[in-house]
């Protein structure tokens, strides 16, 4: 590594410190995180620090999506005390399932949605195992109207693109579906497809592949 590159990831480094020394700055002044009402890291300062987190372990590529999640949310994402959400989530069967419940460096928390649970190769109907833990988002987004959330639909990098594209907005689709049929209104859902990019692990074995065919549920606040 020459001198440029090594200087370029240290101010990166420097960067992502300084905006979570931010962050931590304002938990102190405004008496920690709340239920609402603030913003605690918007997406661009999320996927900033995702970048510099990508210098410390050497590939910023991926690092980056740690912290890009959803995006830019207009109005920026609020701060918001995730404990009995996520708590709530992980009972509903998600900890045994191998669903991860994460909260994220955006402030969102991401319910990471594995192919073995959800849905079979090349399809999109829900599976019946994984419907309590969905139930759990949605009695979330009744209980707390506050809330928002954006299904991201992925698929591994086997057949066409054109397949691929439509298959992943198909499974993000039946995920909000099904939420929305549990009362919750359809203008607090998104979604997206993203097909085979962003993929979290090797493409050329079948384990990476199954690891790759995911829904990311992401729940947030607006301010």
């Amino acid at each position: 590594m020459n001198v440029s590159m090594q200087l370029n990831r240290v101010a990166a480094c420097v960067f992502a410190a300084s905006l979570v020394a931010g962050c931590a700055a304002i938990d102190d002044t405004m008496g920690g995180m709340s239920t609402g009402g603030r913003t605690a890291a918007g997406a661009g300062a999320g996927a900033a620090v995702g970048a510099g987190l990508g210098a410390l372990i050497g590939d910023s590529s991926k690092a980056a999506l740690i912290g890009a999640g959803i995006g830019a949310v207009a109005g920026g994402i609020a701060g918001y005390n995730w404990s009995g959400v996520k708590k709530d989530v992980q009972q509903s069967g998600a900890s045994s399932l191998g669903i991860d419940v994460i909260e994220m460096p955006d402030g969102t928390l991401k319910v990471n949605i594995p192919s073995h649970v959800s849905f079979d190769t090349g399809k999109y109907a829900l599976k019946p195992e994984l419907l309590p833990v969905l139930d759990s988002v949605a009695r979330a987004l009744v209980q707390h109207p506050e809330l928002r959330a954006k299904a991201i639909g992925y698929t591994d990098s086997t057949g066409p693109a054109s397949v691929n594209q439509t298959l992943s907005v198909n499974r993000a689709q039946a995920v909000t579906n099904y939420i929305a049929s549990k009362g919750v209104a359809p203008t607090k859902l998104m979604v997206e497809g993203r097909g085979p990019s962003n993929p979290v692990a090797d493409n050329n074995t079948p384990e990476g592949r199954a690891m790759n065919r995911r829904v990311e549920l992401f729940l947030y606040a607006v301010q």
